[in-house]
């Protein structure tokens, strides 16, 4: 059995747009990708909302991406696979961070992962890298709650891939199959996470 760690923010998590909740584990898109990859794949969902790729906030501890993900990827080796999807909280919260600051954010991950030895055989687990789905119109309540500039994040593809390209890890653009929900700009609805689960398994399957 391949086991695979989903690394993400609130769009792993499964945050219901315009509500907080959280959508069912067979909705979220790593439920999808379980479903879809059957059972010789375990995979493990490490979502979190209002996670950084490598910044801290004062208000939600915690949320630094680079501090957790090694004790992570220590607690549920051995890892085949990590997909880690993080960077729209890191151009949503601060106005100052653009794409490509969120790419080397990513970047600083995708070396952790490359450097441990979490995978089969005490060797680095492979990497997914995901560019992360465009940010749209803010809701009025995210507005008030978010600093950035959610436009950068259309540039997150190139910035994204750049770094996929020099890690040699594996990459796919999320914003491809699926956009936020026109309710709040920012989280996925059921159809996004059921576009991008099975996108995510035609890719794992394609690699891993």
């Amino acid at each position: 059995m391949k086991t695979i760690l989903c690394y993400g923010d609130s769009n792993t998590w499964g945050y219901i747009p315009g509500q907080g909740r959280r959508y069912a584990p067979d909705i979220r898109w790593p439920g999808i990708l379980s479903r879809e990859l059957g059972d010789d794949y375990r995979i493990v969902e490490e979502g979190l909302s209002g996670r950084y790729t490598v910044w801290d906030e004062p208000f939600r501890p915690g949320r630094n991406g680079a501090a957790l993900l090694l004790p992570l990827l220590q607690s549920h080796a051995p890892l085949d696979l990590v997909i880690l999807m993080l960077g729209t909280n890191d151009v949503l919260h601060f106005r100052e961070n653009t794409a490509f600051d969120a790419a080397r954010g990513a970047e600083i991950l995708v070396d952790i992962v490359q450097r441990s030895s979490c995978g089969v055989d005490d060797l680095p687990p492979d990497v997914l890298l995901v560019s992360p789905p465009k940010i749209t119109r803010l809701s009025a309540e995210l507005s008030l709650k978010c600093h950035g500039e959610p436009d950068k994040s259309a540039e997150f593809v190139q910035y994204y891939a750049a770094v996929a390209s020099a890690a040699g890890c594996y990459f796919i653009d999320a914003a491809e199959y699926c956009n936020p929900s026109p309710v709040d700009g920012v989280h996925l609805d059921e159809a996004g996470h059921l576009a991008l689960g099975l996108a995510m398994a035609a890719k794992v399957q394609a690699c891993v």
